[in-house]
């Protein structure tokens, strides 16, 4: 079989000890052609919020790719990691739409509003397909539905080659697949480190700090004491388990005290500006 350097550029990032840099975009076509050629590490297709609409996500994810890029780079892995966040979890725990992305290609999930272990096993067992008992790593049991076809051409793989990466990191060493849940609520943290201590798989740990400043009744007041804390309170709780932490608002202002105090996950904010990206590169040592 083919050697097959690492595709997911923001799982390269973490696992080298660096710091990812992303942002959210609509799944459109132009969006698509804007975040293929920038700097950054991944881009999130959100879905949460706007239209859940499959064949939006498809084109945009058709419309990421650049022939010449591909052969100037001389690799398979896209220059930006498309990613997506699909929508809250309902009454069957949505793995009905984490199927349908993963067979689209995506290469992660942000999964919004993970509450409790039994919520952030599903995020992690929805990604993995099934295996046998006696396999490393079974648990957390795979879920996922066997049609392979669509993403294993997207990522340039034989269906084999496909198999073999189509797993979550850091579970799974040579896994492409990045498993990101969402802490937005008050009763979250308290789970959080039973989440990260009962449920391997999840790569990111991701603040939901504008519902979470809801929850504790201060909405958007993003530098009262409360969300300060509570935001803090995440943070520390993934350096103790080694998940890496995410914030969602990064913008010249804060991304220097961002980076000091160890996220690892950048989301620069607003989405089509490039100032947050920018100072996101400078703070993190990459700036070009």
């Amino acid at each position: 079989m083919v050697q097959i350097p690492r595709l997911n550029g923001v799982i390269r990032a973490l696992e080298q000890g660096g710091t990812a840099i992303t942002a959210f975009s609509p799944a459109d076509v132009e969006s698509a052609i804007a975040f293929s050629t920038s700097a950054y590490d991944g881009v999130v297709f959100e879905m949460e919020h706007n239209p859940y609409d499959i064949r939006a996500l498809r084109d945009a994810l058709q419309y990421m790719l650049n022939r010449r890029q591909l052969i100037e780079r001389g690799t398979l892995a896209p220059p930006v990691t498309p990613l997506v966040r699909i929508p809250p979890n309902g009454g069957e725990r949505n793995q009905w739409v984490a199927k349908q992305v993963l067979d689209a290609g995506v290469y992660g999930i942000v999964w919004p509003h993970v509450s409790t272990v039994e919520d952030a096993y599903n995020a992690v067992a929805a990604c993995r397909y099934p295996r046998p008992k006696t396999a490393p790593h079974y648990e957390p049991e795979g879920q996922r539905g066997d049609a392979p076809t669509v993403a294993a051409r997207y990522w340039g793989l034989t269906q084999q080659e496909y198999y073999a990466r189509a797993d979550v990191w850091p579970l799974a060493p040579e896994g492409e697949l990045l498993v990101i849940i969402m802490c937005e609520e008050v009763r979250a943290i308290d789970e959080l480190p039973r989440i990260l201590k009962e449920v391997p798989g999840i790569g990111v740990v991701l603040i939901g700090e504008g519902d979470l400043s809801q929850n504790l009744g201060f909405p958007r007041q993003y530098d009262h004491p409360a969300v300060v804390e509570a935001m803090r309170a995440i943070l520390r709780i993934c350096q103790e388990h080694g998940v890496a932490c995410g914030h969602p608002h990064v913008d010249p202002h804060n991304v220097g005290r961002l980076v000091e105090e160890g996220y690892r996950f950048l989301m620069a904010a607003p989405t089509r500006s490039y100032a947050g990206l920018e100072a996101a590169l400078r703070a993190t040592g990459r700036a070009r």
